[in-house]
């Protein structure tokens, strides 16, 4: 009777988690399609507008791995409770907003909600057993995955059968009681890391994420040679060698970074940084070139609501290879399939480059990216728990997802400037724009392929970190772990 009713509490802890990360997934992707008509209702310029995306990076990336770290140390599930609950009142205030200025605020407060990725993965490694950990970090993964790819799909439908205020309202209510279930039935973490925050080495984190990837979101409306985007990107780089700094003489590091340098760290890390950079461009363009008029000589003058049929071959093969992926660990390592996913990423990005004409090409590159990134998210999520001590799952997931939105954001620039550049006369880029772009991410998917080559083996990734692992009863000795068996 005790076993079925852990079973059905691991059951109903998944479904928390997968529903929380899942929304939060979404939410980065589902407001891409709808930016011209929040443009129009809120009576905002364009440059205005692509704040709602970049307060949300900015947010994310901050928030991200500081609730992670909090997550270890005062318990993973009451910051879950505090990340999903943030994640409804940014959606509320988005829903109602008023003003552009006012669904800025909304979008930075569901920026906090990014703390739902690595304290869903050091809750999992905390209640599951070890035989379903890696199962089940690779279906949270897989959700993931499909959240960013399903924002961009279900976007159309919802503004068109109701208002683009709908796709937070929807949100709102489904993580509000997601995090009513979390409080009531998430248990509490068995292993915390004692310690405080080191508000110094927070400061700078968010001081060199913010002086990045501001001017990267914002370079093209700048100038990528104003003044105020080199001097963010100098500012950027002195605020990052301050916290690195920080953090190797800090007692109470946010970030251990000699966590950071074991190489099933760093490498999964890199593969990230590039994985990022290629499938956030792909969620930003690929519905922008579908939905381009035929009159430009290119495209298929789709509605927001095509466009998302059209990828919806990329979400459903990326739900079954994130799925697939836990089934294939016996035989098919998490290095393989990061490798094998960053080659399915390689012929889809070549495809949409040399063969876009048809809406079956876009269908096929599509599938075959959405097997890539159903493998690649899975297999990185293991990766980076195979690596680390279970008392630093939090911060070390929390930094890899961190790092791919960082990936994301110089990815998105980088390709938005390559397709704007030289435009029709009438304003639409030129197909040779798209197709620059699409080579482009065809160069950074094999950069992603070489460096996952590079990612060491799971057996020999658990031996790289066994010197700074400590057990939780050699940590009870030590002070430095404390399990804890408390109730609500």
């Amino acid at each position: 009777m005790a076993v079925t009713s852990r079973r059905s509490s691991r059951r109903l802890t998944f479904t928390v988690l997968a529903a929380g990360a899942g929304f939060f997934a979404m939410l980065q992707s589902l407001i891409t399609p709808v930016l011209p008509t929040i443009q129009q209702d809120l009576h905002t310029s364009q440059n205005t507008v692509t704040w709602i995306l970049t307060a949300y990076l900015l947010s994310a990336s901050i928030f991200t791995p500081i609730l992670g770290r909090i997550g270890d140390m005062v318990g993973k599930e009451r910051m879950l409770v505090v990340s999903l609950a943030a994640l409804a009142l940014g959606c509320l205030v988005a829903a109602v907003a008023p003003n552009i200025g006012v669904l800025i605020v909304a979008r930075v407060v569901q920026g906090i909600g990014g703390g739902v990725f690595p304290l869903s993965f050091g809750i999992i490694r905390d209640e599951f057993p070890a035989a379903r950990v890696s199962s089940a970090v690779a279906a949270i993964s897989a959700v993931v995955a499909v959240g960013g790819g399903l924002g961009v799909v279900l976007a159309g439908p919802i503004v068109d059968s109701l208002n683009y205020r709908w796709l937070f309202w929807i949100p709102m209510v489904v993580v509000g009681l997601t995090a009513v279930v979390a409080y009531l039935f998430v248990p509490p973490s068995p292993v915390r890391r004692p310690g405080r925050v080191d508000w110094r080495a927070t400061l700078l984190l968010s001081g060199w994420l913010v002086a990045l990837l501001l001017p990267i979101s914002q370079g093209g409306a700048w100038g990528w040679t104003s003044a105020w985007v080199l001097g963010l990107l100098a500012l950027a780089v002195v605020l990052l060698v301050g916290w690195l700094v920080a953090e190797v003489r800090s007692p109470n590091p946010l970030i251990d970074m000699r966590m950071m340098r074991l190489p099933g760290v760093w490498t999964t890390n890199l593969v990230a940084l590039l994985y990022g950079a290629s499938m956030f461009s792909v969620y930003a363009f690929l519905p922008q070139f579908v939905q381009t008029p035929t009159v430009a000589g290119y495209g298929f003058g789709a509605t927001i609501g095509q466009s998302g049929l059209l990828l919806l071959p990329m979400l459903v093969a990326m739900f079954v290879a994130g799925l697939a992926a836990s089934r294939l660990q016996a035989v098919f390592s998490a290095k393989a399939q990061l490798a094998t996913g960053a080659m399915f990423n390689v012929v889809a990005a070549a495809m949409l480059a040399v063969a876009h004409d048809a809406r079956w090409q876009i269908g096929i590159a599509g599938g075959l990216m959405g097997l890539g990134i159903g493998l690649a998210f899975a297999s990185m999520a293991n990766l980076i728990v195979a690596s680390v001590p279970a008392n630093q799952t939090g911060a070390a997931t929390g930094m890899n997802a961190n790092i791919r939105t960082i990936g994301g954001a110089i990815g998105a620039a980088v390709v938005s400037g390559v397709i704007t550049a030289n435009p029709q006369a009438n304003g639409l880029p030129r197909e040779a724009g798209f197709t620059t772009g699409f080579l482009v991410l065809t160069g950074i998917a094999l950069a992603a392929a070489l460096a996952a080559l590079a990612v060491p083996s799971a057996r020999r990734a658990s031996a790289d970190r066994r010197p700074t692992t400590t057990t939780v009863v050699e940590s009870e000795v030590a002070g430095e772990l404390t399990p804890v068996h408390a109730t609500r």
